[in-house]
């Protein structure tokens, strides 16, 4: 008779299956319950843009919130921008005036800019025409205004020169000279400075100090403050700058510095994302940063500055000049995607296999249940082939075979009843079988051992 190999089989198959099936649900857990880590470019280097960002990254941390933040510093924001350009950033510090990467979408304005002058009353500077053949200020290391400043001067036929020309300057021409900020005041007192530029936000500390500085210079205390007031020419001109207003009264309120509102032109420093990021990330991102926004001022009150950038409608904010990242937008809207939403590919995923698999589960079920009813089948014909036969032995010691094969398939039967349930019909007729065909082998080797007569 042949050995049964149904536990083998099923040992084999149900475990494969089902281990098969465990895999894939931890996978598809992992993945789906793991912080996604992105990095970011910070600049300029010792900035308060990168110390907000690393306090941001800190913070989601400390929350142990789905977003991770790699950071990554640069020493400006030409070569932060650069990064989100390459793909070596998911995000970046970008000042778009400076430098503004093709594939890089806003998702929040980190701090805005204003450019205006401060001259001291008695200079007689009252707009920027009159900073023609003057001297004007720069704190040392701001290079990055440069360029903005050089644009602005540039608008009223003014040349802006880095390097001072021997002599008297030209009327045409602005001479831009590096200053510390404590020797601001000096430096406008001795005359080797006429004005200073600022391009700042008008309500920081360092604005304040400076405009506080260039009071101190003059005799009567006296400060005239000037913009940009032809604004929207000149963004027209230069797209990636913004208007700004400088408010009246904003550095003293007896006398009121300004007397009025200044109108000038500015630009920012704002948290860009490559175009490429999900929306769904880029609104927990932005969602986070906002929600933050408090907790984060404690320690760096920079934070108080972010802001959402300007928009009308969904329309106006994707075909800006500096476009929004539509996970920014979906997060301004308040239509941010539920968790089905997100993760709805996968969803289908998991739930298709996972329907394969059990559609496989139950065809292996059906066909080991098959594979085990035929080998009862097959004993129990063996042990009705076996009674029929021991009804014409003859021979003691085929009987005792007979009777061995018969206790043998009855161990067989029982073991896989044991191991897995059994129809009660298939299991009753294996019995009946098993009763016949031993009592049969008996009765024959009774009539073998039963003494001829006399």
């Amino acid at each position: 008779m042949r050995k049964l190999a149904l536990p083998g089989v099923r040992e084999a198959l149900l475990p494969l299956g089902l281990s098969a099936l465990l895999l894939f649900g931890a996978f598809a857990a992992f993945h789906l319950t793991r912080p996604t880590t992105l990095t970011i470019a910070v600049a300029p280097n010792g900035g308060t843009e990168p110390a907000l960002l690393r306090a941001y990254a800190d913070e989601l941390a400390r929350r142990k919130l789905g977003i991770r933040l790699n950071v990554v510093a640069f020493d400006g924001v030409r070569e932060s921008a650069e990064a989100l350009k390459a793909g070596k950033a998911d995000l970046a510090v970008v000042r778009p005036d400076v430098a503004m990467p093709g594939n890089g979408l806003t998702l929040a304005v980190l701090r805005e800019l204003a450019a205006f002058v401060a001259a001291p009353g008695a200079s007689g500077i009252k707009a920027m025409p009159d900073l023609g053949g003057k001297r004007l200020g720069m704190l040392a290391g701001r290079t990055a205004d440069r360029r903005l400043l050089r644009d602005l001067v540039a608008h009223y036929g003014l040349e802006l020169l880095t390097d001072p020309p021997p002599g008297t300057t030209d009327k045409k021409a602005v001479v831009l000279v590096p200053v510390e900020e404590t020797d601001v005041a000096a430096a406008l007192r001795d005359g080797r400075i006429d004005a200073v530029a600022l391009v700042t936000t008008p309500t920081s500390p360092a604005a304040r100090r400076l405009v506080g500085f260039v009071g101190e210079a003059g005799e009567d205390g006296e400060v005239a403050l000037m913009g940009v007031p032809d604004a929207a020419a000149v963004v027209a001109r230069w797209p990636r700058l913004q208007p700004v207003t400088v408010p009246a009264a904003l550095y003293g309120g007896n006398p009121r510095l300004p007397a009025e509102d200044v109108a000038t032109v500015g630009s920012s420093y704002r948290l860009m994302a490559r175009a490429g990021l999900s929306r769904g990330v880029a609104a927990e991102v932005t969602q986070h940063l906002f929600e933050m926004r408090a907790a984060l001022a404690e320690t760096v009150p920079a934070a108080e500055d972010v802001s959402h950038p300007n928009y009308e409608d969904t329309a106006d904010a994707t075909s800006a000049r500096l476009p929004i990242h539509p996970g920014a937008i979906d997060y301004y809207e308040r239509e941010q995607e539920t968790f089905i939403e997100r993760y709805e590919s996968w969803i289908y995923l998991v739930a298709i296999l996972g329907g394969g698999i059990g559609s496989a589960a139950a065809w292996l079920r059906q066909r080991l249940g098959r594979i085990r009813r035929e080998q009862i089948e097959v004993a129990t014909a063996r042990l009705l082939e076996l009674r029929s036969e021991a009804r014409r032995e003859t021979d003691r010691v085929r009987l005792d075979a007979m009777a061995g094969e018969v206790d043998d398939l009855a161990g067989s039967i029982a073991r896989h009843a044991l191991n897995k349930p059994t129809e009660a019909r298939m299991l009753g007729a294996a019995t009946v079988a098993i009763d016949a065909a031993r009592s049969t082998v008996q009765r024959a080797i009774a009539r073998l051992d039963m003494p001829l007569a006399d």
